[in-house]
């Protein structure tokens, strides 16, 4: 049985770029990073207690998804806040909502509150509250 995800894996244009949005934004801290040739493949990042995988485009790894393309994500974290808080928080470090805030309801079934935004690569990011 199914017992929660463990982590996710996006892959992206540009590491640098991407890594350096998620900390900015969401205080995302590289736990580890992995290179293949010499050249940064990989990174390990920390958001809470939720890991994700960041992947450079064309890294030369081969146990990925069919075809990783950047901007093919959308992923929901859960946010410990309020929505009110998580918008302010948008906001303060220049990042356009694109939808929300917008009810929805939890995976426990609960009532909650979204909002919607986009990383560089025009992945869908959501911060749920509930």
């Amino acid at each position: 049985m199914i017992q929660a995800i463990d982590h996710v894996a996006i892959t992206v244009a540009d590491l640098e770029v991407s890594c350096d949005f998620y900390a900015r934004v969401l205080d995302a801290r590289v736990a580890q990073s992995f290179e293949i040739d010499g050249r940064q493949a990989v990174r390990r990042v920390e958001l809470g207690k939720v890991i994700l995988n960041i992947h450079q485009q064309g890294n030369g790894l081969d146990l990925v998804a069919r075809n990783p393309l950047p901007g093919s994500a959308d992923i929901c974290f859960r946010w410990s806040s309020t929505i009110k808080q998580a918008q302010e928080l948008l906001a303060r470090r220049g990042v356009a909502i694109v939808e929300g805030p917008v009810r929805r309801i939890s995976s426990e079934g609960l009532p909650a509150m979204s909002v919607y935004f986009r990383d560089p690569d025009g992945n869908l990011i959501e911060l749920l509250a509930s």
